[in-house]
C-alpha cells in the first residue's frame, strides 16, 4: 500500500499530530530551527535565553549540521541540510521538549520506543526521520530562505541555531506516534520473523571477522 502523504506546518496543532500514523510521508512548511548538543547545553545547562519565541514561531527541531556559510555582507548560503543521528541527543530531549514546546523532532535513525514513550508522548511530540542516505541536497530544495543564525560565534557554524523557512521540505517519515510506537522496531520485528528461513540450509562461515557470530538470533538489522 502506498504511504500516505501529509503536508504539515512546523507549528502543528495537537489534533494534527494525533492524526499522524507510522510510515506517513511528511512535507513541512514554515520555520524550522536546528538544535543539537551545542544549543542544548547553552540553553539548558548554561541557562542562556533562547533567541526565538518557541513554540509560537516554530515547534520543529531539526538535528542537523547544514552545509552553510555566512557571506561577508551578512547573507547566508545554504546548500545541503543533512540530518544527524538523534540518539546522540536523547538525554537532553525531555527537558528541551518540555521547555520549548517542540512537537516535531527531526533527524536520522530515530530512538527506541522506550524513549518515545518517556520523552515524546507526555509532551505530545513525534519523531520524523529522513528517508535514506544522501538526501541532504534533496531536503535543501525545500529551504525557501535562511531567516537567521544564532550563537554561531559562541558555538561555530555546525552547532549554531539555524532558522530555516521551509516550503514543502521533505520527505520525512513518521517514525513514532502518540502511543510511543517505533516504526523501525515494528519493521525490524517483521524482518526477524523470516531470518531463520532466509538462512535455512546455509553453511556456517569459514572466515570470520572479530565479533561475528553464526547465531541468527543475535543478528542486527539496521
Amino acid at each position: 500500500m502506498k504511504p500516505r502523504e501529509v503536508r504539515l506546518s512546523t507549528t502543528p496543532t495537537d489534533e494534527e499530530i494525533a492524526q499522524l500514523r507510522l510510515g506517513d510521508i511528511v512535507y513541512l512548511d514554515g520555520l524550522m530551527y536546528t538544535a543539537r548538543e551545542g544549543v542544548y547545553m547553552r540553553a539548558l545547562n548554561d541557562k542562556a535565553n533562547i533567541p526565538m519565541e518557541l513554540p509560537s514561531q516554530s515547534a520543529a527541531n531539526f538535528h542537523c549540521s547544514p552545509a552553510a556559510v555566512i557571506r561577508e555582507d551578512g547573507s547566508f548560503d545554504m546548500g545541503a541540510v543533512t540530518a544527524t543521528a538523534s540518539f546522540r541527543f536523547a538525554k537532553w530531549l525531555p527537558e528541551w521538549i518540555a521547555k520549548t514546546g517542540a512537537k516535531l523532532i527531526i533527524g536520522k535513525g530515530g530512538m527506541s520506543s522506550k524513549d518515545y514513550k518517556e520523552y515524546f508522548v507526555p509532551n505530545g511530540a513525534v519523531y520524523l526521520s529522513t528517508v535514506g542516505y544522501g538526501t541532504g541536497a534533496l531536503l535543501g530544495r525545500g529551504v525557501e530562505n535562511v531567516e537567521a543564525v544564532h550563537w554561531h560565534e559562541e558555538l561555530g557554524l555546525a552547532q549554531a541555531m539555524w532558522v530555516i523557512k521551509c516550503n514543502r521540505m521533505g520527505p520525512f517519515i513518521v517514525a513514532s506516534d502518540m502511543d510511543g510506537n517505533c516504526l523501525f522496531e515494528r519493521e525490524n520485528a517483521k524482518i526477524s520473523e523470516n531470518l531463520a528461513r532466509v538462512y535455512e540450509g546455509t553453511r556456517p562461515a569459514v572466515l570470520k571477522r572479530f565479533g561475528e557470530t553464526d547465531d541468527r538470533d543475535e543478528e542486527l538489522i539496521g
